[in-house]
């Protein structure tokens, strides 16, 4: 199957054996674990606050770790994006897990001057004895694949872009050689980093706002686009802070400036590898199955929202002509939808179908990457087990004025967890601790900004993210 999603052109062809397969609910570790130059080897999980935490072990235990893991603490959940843990913690002073490496996730960060090299790893966390612990993100994620498969038989190929900003460089044009050329080589230097860990990157671009540039990587499984999408930012930062530039994924720098978003792509096959989103005879060419699908989503977006832009100033960029997402509704080709119906080329003759796709748009850098696409792959589910009503196609020509009375996306954090706490469905898909420490988690975030500006919340976020 082919893949092709824009922004300009976006991630493009993905041949059948660049797919990686789905990860393994049990693994066995290799027996010859992968040598390394690194002396410390990362084992790393993403919590509710976007922030990617763990522990680190000597190399020469590397084939220890990935057999039984390392220890972790279920509190560690509740650490919100400002430091402290959310006080009305759940899980308390009580429990122990383990952080079980996936071996298929592991990257190098090599050596760089002073700075020594690194082996990380992506861990599920389990119960001591191994089993999955249901309020771990990364298990939800792959709960919520095998759910889609064995009630639909449909499989997912997905794609996550990223914007960031780019400290320290000179002032140049958006889209621009100019600008490009300004970050070197820094942007070089992370396209090959990206590489050689595995990471397929596809565009490396400079971006509309001020020092801001876009990476998209080629399209997997969903587990892999939200691996690489914890990894990518990661070695961004990493990167960045080895050349001595300051780098922000943060929704808005500025209340008027532009924001960076997190654009997830869909595609979907059946239990055969075909793709099932296309039919060319529909409104938007979009199948019945996939209308449905959409319609899961739209139905359920306030609530997806507490997950896919859940921090204080995400919903600041969500508003209408910001070419973000200025409501509540699927189109085609249109950057203020929602639901994006992406464009499709016949180019070389390729093929609409295999190409076909849909982006969520409503999303940013705070999310954790595996509850992100987990909620929308549960929520598309909800849209083909349910009977609910199919969603207008917004044709590409639709006078703006037209979409002045779409329904609004949540207007602040606080609207979309109440509307999480209001949405009986989207509840009952999280183990109870797991719901209580996201809003948890959320609350407290928005507490200690309390008081604020937008300006100084901006900040605040733009500090951690």
């Amino acid at each position: 199957m082919t893949l092709v999603h824009t922004k300009g052109t976006g991630p493009g062809p993905l041949g059948p054996d660049t797919v990686p397969g789905p990860s393994a609910a049990v693994r066995t570790a290799p027996e010859d674990p992968p040598m390394t130059d690194a002396a410390t080897v990362f084992v790393a999980t993403c919590d509710l606050a976007g922030q990617v935490r763990g522990r680190a072990v000597p190399a020469s235990d590397q084939a220890a770790v990935l057999r039984s893991g390392t220890g972790w603490v279920p509190a560690d959940l509740a650490i919100s994006a400002f430091g402290p843990i959310a006080p009305d913690n759940v899980f308390g002073s009580r429990g122990d897990l383990r952080l079980i490496p996936d071996p298929a996730t592991g990257v190098d960060i090599p050596a760089d001057g002073d700075v020594p090299a690194l082996r990380l790893y992506l861990a599920d966390q389990t119960l001591p004895d191994g089993e999955p612990w249901p309020c771990c993100p990364r298990t939800f994620l792959r709960d919520a694949v095998e759910e889609l498969r064995e009630r639909t038989g449909i499989e997912v190929v997905a794609a996550i872009e990223h914007e960031f900003v780019l400290g320290g460089l000179p002032a140049g044009p958006p889209f621009s050689l100019q600008r490009f050329r300004q970050a070197e080589p820094f942007g070089s230097d992370l396209v090959r980093l990206l590489e050689q860990a595995g990471l397929q990157p596809e565009n490396w671009l400079p971006e509309y706002g001020d020092g801001q540039f876009e990476i998209t990587l080629r399209p997997g499984t969903a587990m892999a686009a939200a691996d690489r999408a914890v990894l990518l930012k990661e070695l961004v930062r990493d990167l960045a802070r080895r050349r001595g530039l300051p780098v922000s994924f943060a929704p808005l720098l500025a209340p008027d400036g532009v924001g960076n978003g997190v654009h997830l792509h869909l595609s979907l096959r059946d239990a055969e590898g075909r793709p099932v989103l296309f039919d060319a005879a529909r409104p938007g060419r979009l199948s019945a199955l996939g209308a449905r699908f959409a319609a899961g989503i739209l139905r359920h977006t306030p609530a997806l929202t507490a997950w896919t832009a859940p921090s204080p100033v995400s919903f600041l960029r969500l508003t209408p002509h910001r070419w973000s997402a200025g409501g509540i509704f699927l189109a085609e080709h249109n950057r203020e939808s929602l639901l994006r119906i992406c464009p499709t080329t016949q180019l070389t003759g390729a093929d609409p179908a295999a190409q076909f796709n849909l982006e969520y748009r409503a999303a940013d850098a705070t999310a954790n990457p595996w509850l992100a696409l987990g909620v929308l792959l549960r929520a598309g589910l909800e849209g083909l087990v349910r009977d609910y009503d199919e969603p207008t196609v917004w044709p590409e020509d639709t006078d703006a004025a037209v979409l002045d009375g779409v329904p609004a996306l949540p207007s602040s954090l606080e609207e979309a967890l109440h509307a999480l706490e209001s949405d009986e469905v989207v509840r009952s898909w999280f183990d109870p601790r797991l719901l209580a420490t996201h809003l948890s988690v959320k609350r407290s975030e928005l507490a200690q900004l309390a008081g604020l500006d937008d300006t100084a919340r901006i900040r605040k976020v733009a500090d951690v993210h």
